[in-house]
């Protein structure tokens, strides 16, 4: 499937156990990848003009990742970019708790919510309805965000592969077994599941870690 015109171009960022989990079976963070995955982590976020952050994802990490590399930084900064891309977050009632650390990070926040909150959240620069996948990217191509890093967790990652919006498969493959049932992928995800990738980039990153980069196929 072409890139839909007039929406950003997505790229799913992970790192993911050999076995293809994101947590350990008891579930919490499986503390995958290391310095190698952190760098490309940050390319990704300098490459990017947003980021989408499933609610449940913040909620169990209490923030997002942030670019911390100088040349990577500067970079933005020759570019007349902000030093971080916009963080959006995903939720269905834009509940998530004030005191989260994410709400005290220095970048800018969007929230964008299936359902309308009674009263409109705070933190948040904007606000933004998500009807489908096709009118929320709509909008922030209107916004300016060309290219949107896509952050977790797995089910925002199932739901845009569910509707084919998924550009680009941006995996660090770390030298770990978890077992369990916290796959990347859950079961019964169909959409673009079943259709060709082509690798665009493979990388060693030390560590035993492998960088895996992947395309739509035609």
């Amino acid at each position: 499937m072409p890139h839909p015109p007039g929406t950003p171009w997505l790229r799913l960022v992970l790192a993911v156990s050999l076995d293809g989990r994101l947590a350990p079976s008891e579930g919490g963070a499986a503390q995958l990848g290391g310095k190698g995955d952190r760098r490309v982590l940050e390319e990704a976020l300098a490459w990017a003009d947003g980021c989408l952050i499933g609610a449940e994802t913040l909620r169990r990490h209490g923030t997002t990742c942030l670019i911390h590399a100088p040349d990577l930084l500067e970079e933005r900064a020759r570019q007349g970019r902000p030093s971080q891309p916009v963080a959006i977050a995903v939720s269905r009632r834009g509940q998530l708790p004030p005191e989260l650390p994410f709400f005290r990070q220095p970048l800018e926040r969007w929230l964008l919510v299936a359902e309308a909150p009674a009263e409109p959240p705070t933190g948040y620069g904007r606000t933004l309805p998500l009807p489908d996948w096709h009118e929320a990217l709509t909008q922030l191509a209107r916004l300016g965000l060309d290219r949107v890093a896509v952050l977790g967790g797995a089910a925002l990652a199932a739901s845009l592969l569910e509707a084919d919006w998924l550009d680009e498969l941006q995996l660090t493959l770390c030298p770990r077994l978890l077992g369990g049932t916290h796959l990347w992928l859950p079961p019964g995800a169909s959409g673009s599941v079943g259709s060709p990738w082509q690798l665009l980039e493979q990388r060693t990153l030390g560590g035993d870690e492998v960088l895996l980069r992947y395309g739509r196929g035609s």
